[in-house]
């Protein structure tokens, strides 16, 4: 049977990451330019970052499965964006872009798996634990 509470937690999020989403990488590309996605780059890198404080928060510091649901799921799931990091690594690629496209591979990785990090080691620092 369908949760709807959880239902609507995860849309509410959703629309405002995706609110989030669409603002921030046109502001960035708007600033930086379009010729690399930066702005799904910085896109990712904040929400990995983010989503690495919730989990802190999640262990250390009591936040409830509706917080998570909502900010997890919702937010995070809609604002960050994996397939556009896709598509756009692919249409360097096709263009014959291969240094551009292998940076942004190794450069969303690193920056994704280091802005979760720290932002877990954020969250653990403010709530207690690792």
């Amino acid at each position: 049977m369908l949760d709807f509470v959880n239902l609507a937690l995860v849309a509410t999020g959703g629309i405002a990451g995706g609110v989030l989403r669409y603002f921030i990488s046109g502001m960035v590309a708007r600033r930086i330019g379009e010729t690399f996605p930066w702005g799904t780059m910085v896109v990712n890198g904040s929400g990995a970052f983010g989503l690495g404080i919730l989990a802190a928060a999640m262990g250390n510091a009591g936040v409830g499965d509706t917080i998570w649901i909502t900010a997890a799921v919702g937010v995070f799931g809609s604002y960050t964006t994996v397939s556009s990091f896709s598509l756009q690594t692919l249409a360097l690629a096709r263009d014959g872009e291969w240094l551009p496209a292998t940076f942004n591979i190794l450069g969303s990785l690193a920056l994704c798996l280091g802005t979760a990090f720290v932002g877990y080691l954020a969250g653990g620092a403010l709530w207690g634990g690792p």
